[in-house]
């Protein structure tokens, strides 16, 4: 193993904007100072070591009880009602129901300031045009990008409404230089294209700003990306509604995301004991929001499952000004703790599924299906191939075997007409039990 991280300015600043935070929220908040109390704590921390093992984690099932014994929106409010402006929901997941989510104007804004990051160190400048093909609904999704964009001094199109032609024909008509959608979307409008016969070579896309899946970190995702979209360059970023804008690809290491660590205090921990774990070992990630007042969360267990390293910050594209070397996650985000399946012994995850099917070709979509016989826990495999591959047979024998080689399992196949096509987060993980 390497040397130890040069991480003193960093923590430094964490551990003062943490106080910060702290004071504000005893006792204005009710639901974090009746947590923190609890812990013992009444006011400052003397070191982040201290935060680690006084704070308790915060899980996604304690702010909906929250939300349940105090409704509509909880007591994790540090403000008076009136002071909000914003309301948004999570997507949900197998975890629970959507919950809503509220934000003043200055934690909107902190947001806001993390996307104009993500934007920078993706190369894009008040110059361009950024396309979003996204239906604005609740779900908080490209709203915060929007408004990135907008105070960046960048033409911001909205794609609200609007049917998968008739974005790829707004996206000529004009000039949009950057996308931002999933990139389950950005594969289904290149689909599209060819459907109508429009040759995305001659897009005027530079680049994808894409989130809300792992995608674009997959190797094999990312590849299909760039064949599809001639001349445009895939970009990774990763946030939640609970937490905002968390990371956005190191520019110089495609698939490695890079956490914004002046607005984040980032640990990576087991899931089953809560210890923290060793750079390159796989744990879950949890998070501290340093300038979401609000309605902050203190260590929350975001379910992401991820590996981290450190990177000097003069070794860093695009870092911030603190001389501290930088957390990155390798590979970006691995796969989710509740979509993780273990089958015959083997931890299965959604993004390991991804990267054979893309790396094998030839298919259209997919979709996945785990459910229990006799006890034990089984998956299968729904394919729709793509107009143009005609040996089903041989894509299915090439298939099986991937699985069996990647993933020592024999996977059921089966080929379907057609598949449903998504827009935000991609459902190809189905639970039938």
């Amino acid at each position: 193993m390497g040397s130890a991280p040069q991480r003193s300015a960093i923590e430094a600043y964490q551990l003062a904007e943490l106080n910060k935070l702290v004071e504000t929220l005893i006792p204005d908040n009710p639901f974090y100072t009746k947590r923190l109390e609890q812990a013992g704590v009444f006011g400052a921390f003397s070191s982040l070591d201290e935060f680690f093992r006084k704070v308790p984690m915060t899980c996604k099932a304690d702010l909906q009880q929250d939300r349940e014994d105090n409704p509509p929106f909880g007591q994790n409010l540090t403000f008076p009602i009136e002071r909000y402006n914003r309301y948004h929901q999570t997507s949900g997941t197998s975890n629970g129901k959507p919950m809503a989510w509220l934000d003043s104007p200055e934690s909107w804004q902190w947001m806001v300031d993390g996307w104009k990051e993500v934007f920078k160190a993706a190369g894009v400048t008040g110059e361009d045009r950024i396309f979003f093909a996204f239906s604005f609904g609740p779900f908080i999704g490209f709203w915060l990008a929007f408004e990135a964009g907008a105070q960046m001094g960048c033409l911001c199109l909205p794609g609200g409404g609007l049917s998968s032609e008739a974005r790829i024909r707004n996206i000529f008509k004009n000039g949009a230089t950057v996308l931002c959608c999933t990139p389950t979307y950005a594969i289904r409008l290149a689909e599209v294209a060819q459907r109508e016969g429009i040759d995305l070579k001659d897009s005027p896309i530079k680049t994808m700003v894409l989130a809300g899946e792992p995608g674009a970190s997959i190797p094999a995702t990312r590849q299909r990306l760039e064949e599809l979209w001639p001349g445009a360059r895939p970009f990774d970023h990763h946030g939640m509604t609970e937490v905002g804008a968390v990371t956005y690809e190191s520019p110089d290491q495609p698939g490695n995301l890079q956490v914004i660590e002046t607005s984040y205090i980032a640990e990576v921990v087991d899931r089953d004991s809560g210890c923290p774990v060793e750079p390159g070992e796989t744990g879950e990630l949890l998070l501290t929001t340093l300038g979401r007042v609000g309605s902050p969360v203190l260590r929350y267990r975001t379910g992401d499952l991820v590996k981290t390293s450190y990177r000097p910050a003069s070794e860093c594209a695009f870092s911030s000004s603190l001389d501290s070397d930088q957390m990155v996650l390798e590979n970006g985000i691995l796969g989710r703790a509740d979509d993780m399946v273990i089958v015959r012994g083997v931890n299965v995850y959604p993004s390991a599924i991804e990267q054979i099917v893309r790396e094998i070709g030839g298919i259209a979509e997919f979709r996945v299906t785990v459910k229990t016989v006799n006890a034990m826990t089984e998956i299968g495999l729904e394919i729709e191939k793509e107009p143009a591959t005609t040996d089903v047979a041989s894509l299915k024998q090439t298939l099986s075997k991937a699985f069996q080689n990647q993933l020592s399992l024999r996977v059921p196949i089966e080929i379907v007409d057609s598949l449903p096509r998504f827009e935000l987060k991609a459902k190809r993980w189905i639970r039938e039990d």
